[in-house]
């Protein structure tokens, strides 16, 4: 029998060749009974686009050498996964096991359930933004919560705006614009984002008059500025830093004093402002906005997704002579709030009128008052079910470290309580905290002295099986090479 010779090979350009024409048109891959039919789910024009990824990528892996071409899953599933980038959402829940309760890159605090369905109620259909039920004409939005924050705070009048920082530049242009502010300069503070207080001045219209030193400042230095140009005394709760030692500050009522001797109003700006005295939980003491209302400050500006617990809004409050102007201003028109804004507020003020419900509710604040024993002993719970399922390559115990309340809040204030330390043997923490964050529910951990920790302060009862699932999935993960 004569020996057959063997299949000859095409030729790697060849073989090249006969793959890029095996590859589909976007006319036919658009005519397959399967695409076709995700145009039921999908517009024509998405699906379209999809279908053009897919084959350019096929088309540049086979170009380039690589299998792109000859992948295992269908080009239906690869135009399925297209589809779903595309249609993704970047913006996503994430678990934060950081311990830093008001993070600002997590969006500071969570929303109460109460005020979540408010919105949602608020949100679906139409409302009474600015709709008055009982006359059957044009309302004020600032009417849903004006009478709420009198009621809590003390306040005569109030006016919300989109964030605490627009809240301070709206006082300064109606207040102070064309004249003079005085400031100690032991409160000129920067917030995030490198936003201080003299840009906020400059921004304005006003000129800021420095008095004091950074440590020192007297009653004395703000009287020996005042001058005939002089519109506001202003005064600054420095919420994200402190100065201590050889340090002196003027108090807010002597400030209200001087301005009510010589005719100017007082301003203060508290920052993260906090309705409820957290003290009795062992927190240092902060000024509460009733106390600074009480004091006889004319007009008072604080953040509501800070210690307050809401979504992101700047309150300004005080006599209403003052909000009256503040409200009439050109410029509050660009800062003013949308309904879901108002509704979050509302619903989240509607708390503090019994500061125990507000506690309980409020996620910010429950979190913050954890107890030790409570933050030991979820803890412990985590790191029993982590260690339930074999992880080899991973140190899994509990252990007791300090949080931060975070957000420009009580900056000197540790929070003691159990977490959970991960301890890597064949990677680098570094990258175990790169394979939480890839997660399909992202776990944000912190690093420490090479070790991964999961603070259980900032963890939701209702994530716990997600985090301790999410844990052992990013042990058993293969990394991509670097």
């Amino acid at each position: 029998m004569a020996k057959q010779s063997p299949t000859p090979q095409p030729a790697p350009e060849d073989d090249v060749q006969r793959r890029l024409a095996a590859l589909p048109s976007v006319d036919k891959a658009l005519a397959d009974p399967g695409v076709a039919k995700l145009t039921n789910t999908y517009s024509k024009k998405l699906v379209t686009d999809a279908v053009r990824d897919v084959i350019g990528v096929m088309r540049k892996g086979i170009l380039e050498g690589r299998d792109d071409g000859d992948s295992d899953e269908s080009f239906l599933g690869l135009v399925m996964h297209k589809l779903a980038e595309r249609t993704a959402t970047s913006l996503c829940p994430v678990i934060n096991a950081t311990g830093t309760v008001l993070h600002t890159n997590l969006g500071r605090a969570p929303l109460s359930r109460f005020a979540l369905e408010h919105m949602v109620r608020v949100a679906v259909g139409y409302s009474n933004l600015e709709f008055n039920l009982e006359t059957g004409e044009r309302g004020s939005r600032y009417d849903h919560i004006t009478d709420l924050l009198s009621e809590i705070t003390g306040a005569e009048s109030a006016v919300v705006v989109n964030n605490n920082a627009a809240a301070v530049l709206l006082v300064l242009d109606t207040l102070a614009r064309g004249g003079e502010v005085v400031v100690s300069r032991g409160e000129l503070v920067e917030i995030g984002g490198a936003f201080r207080i003299p840009d906020v001045l400059k921004k304005s219209g006003a000129s800021m008059v420095e008095v004091g030193t950074t440590n020192r400042t007297r009653i004395a230095d703000y009287e020996g500025a005042v001058t005939e140009e002089t519109s506001l005394l202003l005064k600054v709760h420095t919420s994200n830093y402190r100065i201590v030692g050889f340090s002196e500050s003027v108090a807010a009522s002597d400030l209200v004093a001087l301005g009510r001797r010589l005719d100017i109003p007082v301003m203060e700006d508290l920052g993260s402002g906090s309705l409820v005295d957290l003290s009795s939980f062992g927190l240092p003491p902060e000024p509460t906005v009733q106390e600074t209302l009480s004091a006889g400050v004319d007009v008072v500006t604080f953040s509501g997704d800070k210690l307050l617990g809401g979504g992101q809004a700047g309150f300004i409050v005080g006599k209403s002579d003052f909000i009256e102007r503040i409200r009439k201003n050109p410029l509050n028109r660009a800062l003013r709030v949308d309904k879901l804004t108002l509704a979050a507020a509302e619903a989240t003020l509607t708390a503090y009128r019994d500061p125990v419900r507000a506690i309980q509710e409020i996620p910010a604040l429950r979190m913050i008052t954890r107890s030790f024993d409570e933050t030991k002993r979820i803890a412990r719970r985590i790191a029993r079910k982590i260690n339930k399922t074999p992880h080899p390559g991973f140190d899994v115990v509990s252990a007791e470290e300090t949080s931060r309340v975070g957000g420009g809040a009580y900056p000197t204030a540790d929070l003691p309580g159990g977490v959970v330390v991960i301890l890597p043997q064949e990677i680098s923490s570094a990258r175990l905290e790169k394979r939480l964050r890839s997660l399909p529910v992202p776990i944000i951990a912190r690093l420490s002295k090479d070790r991964v920790v999961i603070d259980p302060r900032t963890v939701d009862d209702r994530e716990i099986s997600i985090l301790s699932d999410g844990i052992l999935a990013a042990f058993q993960m293969h990394d991509e090479p670097e």
